[in-house]
Order: structure tokens, then C-alpha cells, then sequence
């Protein structure tokens, strides 16, 4: 099954953000915010430069982050307590998301993945003797939980989900949770939560983990990002909460991987969780969000869903063209309007074309006001 699925020396992703980089144009296409993090995390990891240790931190990790992990869960409004033997520091999502199916995966078996998703998942499947099964969401980026049953055979192992959702922004709900128990209970289904964006819930909604389920937890690999939380992506240090059997499974095939994570950046986030206000965050975020929907409405694009969370917002394009793919017009509005986005179809392996692009918001104020100003001037 490996050979039936293709893996491109570059991904989209990495293609628009050049093309963006070439014709110097405003780039919205990547959740890679530009803007500049806490100054008190940058001293954080100058201190820890100075007084903690430099070799390798424990497989499970830094002792006193996993403490400040478990306080930051049960201080939530959605409050989720957990012991240290349930968490888990690893190098990236990305990581986690890989390694988690390392644990479970046998060859041949089948991977249910939402699309529109993000590009590492059916890859991350593959490598590991997998097969994806794809789910299409539908046209307003709902589950069909009937058409979502029939995706599950003998042969399935586990979902992915991610919430809040990358390029969508739906966000699951306690509803949605127990929806996609009702359809795994009876077999041996296991979940991978990918809930990096957890902090950028908007609109007063607050994030509802997995593993807040009694009964899905225990069958739950679930990804944070420090990278997201903090917009310092560059820092690579994420963690993961899963019931302890599982995470035995996982650290037999992390020890042979990556052994550990980044040791000063685990004190340093250590320390910064200690002062550290998620509201601050989510508030920015927000507002960055409005910004977006607000400025873009002077264009002829048209928002049908404002994001739930997450870094990116789907708009419509069809006003200015009926016709050409969405691909030709992200490369088009790219080269020749002068702002970078991405394609809905990039999020697919079933389709070739949509109505939609996406936007990252996660970007400074005057970038998006920028390029927003430029398109309503341009289009």
C-alpha cells in the first residue's frame, strides 16, 4: 500500500508560501504567525541557558512541565484532570500524531481521516503499514455521522480528528464526542485527538477535549502544540495526554525515535506556565479573527462560516470566477493580486477543485490590513 500513495518532494504548502516568497506578495497561506512572542518566555529560556541542565531530559519529561501541564487542564472551564502518568512531552504534533499510530497500527490496517484535513495525516498512516480511509465532510463542513459509520470496516483501527479544525475551524463538541462513541464503542477503534489549537476557541465557546469522555479516554492519544499556544512555532515542543497503557506503547517506540524533547525549552515553558494567562492569547486571536471578517467583507469574497477556532478562515471565491480551479486561483490572486492563500483542494485526496481558499489570520495587525486593503483595492 505504500507505493499506491505518493509523496511529493514538496507539499502545496511549502509551494504557495514560495511562490509568495517570489512575487513578494502578502502571505496569509501558513498558520505561521509573525508576530512576536512573550518577552518573558524569551527570558525564560535565557535563564534556562544558565541554570538547567543540558543533557537529555527524561523520556516521559521535564517533571516540574508535566506538573504545570496537569494545573493549566484543571483550571480550564471545561476542567480535565489528569495524573502525571497520562502526559507526555514529545519534540512536535507531528511526532506525536506518528508515533501514536506506531503504536497501534499493524499492516493493513485502516486509518479514518475528515477531509478537508491537514497534509501529514494519510502519510503518517502510510508509513506505518496503513491504509487511509477517507470521509468528506459535508458542503457546510458538518459530520454525517450515518455516512461516517459506513467508513468503518473489520479492518478499522483508528480515526484522526482534529478540533478546532485546520482549514475549517469547526470545533467538536461535548455532542460531537459522544456522537463518535456511539460509533466506535463496540470495536477495538482507537482515537488520535489532534487538539493543537485548543487555546483559540472563539465567541465565548470554550475547548472541549476528548478526553474529558470517560470512556474514549481510555482509548485516546490526545495532541497539544506549546508551539500554537505560545505562536513560537520554531520551538518544537508539544505534549500528549493518553491513558497509561497506551503511553507505555508509545515511549517503547519514542525511546528508539527521538528519546526526548528539547530540555531548556521544557524548563523554560515550565516556568512561563507559571504566569502564563490563555485568556491574553485567545483574546488576541480573536480580535485578529475579527479583523480578518470585518476587512475581507469589503472584498468580493464572501465568508459563510466565520471560524469557531483555530488560525484560518474559508471564504468563498466564486464572485470573481465561476470557472477556473481553486488551485489556478490561489496561484493567480498569489502572482498576480499580490496575496498568498491556499486552495480548499489541498486538504483532499478526493478532490481536484472546490469554491473555497484559506486564510491564516494568525499574522501581525498590519499585515492583515495590508493585504486586505491591497485585495479591496485590487479585485
Amino acid at each position: 500500500m505504500v507505493n499506491n500513495y505518493e509523496f511529493n518532494d514538496f507539499t502545496f504548502f511549502t509551494k504557495m508560501s514560495e511562490l509568495a516568497s517570489r512575487h513578494q506578495s502578502y502571505d496569509l497561506s501558513l498558520g505561521l504567525p509573525d508576530f512576536e512572542i512573550d518577552i518573558r518566555l524569551r527570558n525564560y529560556l535565557k535563564e534556562a541557558a544558565d541554570n538547567c541542565s543540558h543533557s537529555y531530559e527524561s523520556l516521559a519529561g521535564n517533571e516540574m512541565l508535566i506538573e504545570e501541564i496537569i494545573n493549566l487542564h484543571a483550571k480550564r472551564k471545561h476542567s480535565l484532570i489528569i495524573n502525571r502518568n497520562e502526559v507526555n512531552i514529545v519534540p512536535c504534533s507531528t511526532f506525536a500524531l506518528f508515533t501514536s499510530l506506531k503504536s497501534i497500527l499493524d499492516i493493513g490496517d485502516e486509518v479514518v481521516v475528515i477531509q478537508p484535513s491537514y497534509y501529514t495525516y494519510a502519510p503518517s498512516i502510510v508509513i506505518n503499514g496503513g491504509i487511509p480511509v477517507y470521509y468528506d465532510l459535508e458542503t457546510d463542513f458538518s459530520v454525517n455521522w450515518e455516512k461516517l459509520q459506513k467508513c468503518f470496516s473489520d479492518k478499522t483501527r483508528a480515526i484522526i480528528v482534529n478540533s478546532p479544525q485546520n482549514p475549517t475551524g469547526k470545533i467538536w463538541k461535548k455532542e460531537d464526542w459522544d456522537q463518535l462513541y456511539e460509533l466506535i464503542k463496540n470495536r477495538e477503534i482507537y482515537l488520535v485527538s489532534e487538539e493543537i489549537y485548543d487555546l483559540y476557541c472563539y465567541d465565548s465557546v470554550d475547548h472541549y477535549s476528548s478526553f474529558l469522555h470517560s470512556e474514549l479516554k481510555k482509548r485516546t492519544f490526545c495532541i497539544f502544540s506549546f508551539g500554537k499556544m505560545f505562536h513560537a512555532t520554531g520551538w518544537k515542543v508539544s505534549y500528549l495526554i493518553s491513558n497509561e497503557n497506551l503511553l507505555k506503547k508509545f515511549r517503547s517506540y519514542q525511546q528508539y525515535i527521538s528519546y526526548s524533547t528539547n530540555a531548556p525549552c521544557q524548563y523554560a515553558i515550565a516556568q512561563y506556565l507559571k504566569v502564563f494567562d490563555p485568556e491574553e492569547n485567545k483574546k488576541m486571536m480573536q480580535r485578529k479573527r475579527d479583523l480578518f471578517i470585518s476587512l475581507i467583507q469589503e472584498t468580493p469574497f464572501q465568508i459563510e462560516s466565520e471560524a469557531e477556532g483555530g488560525f484560518f478562515q474559508i471564504v468563498n471565491f466564486r464572485n470573481l470566477n465561476k470557472t477556473i480551479t481553486d488551485i489556478e486561483f490561489s496561484e493567480w490572486l498569489t502572482v498576480e493580486k499580490k496575496v498568498s492563500c491556499l486552495p480548499l483542494s489541498a486538504f483532499y485526496t478526493s478532490k481536484y477543485n472546490s469554491d473555497y481558499i484559506r486564510f491564516s489570520f494568525a499574522k501581525k495587525d498590519e499585515l492583515i490590513i495590508q493585504a486586505l486593503e491591497h485585495l479591496r483595492k485590487n479585485l
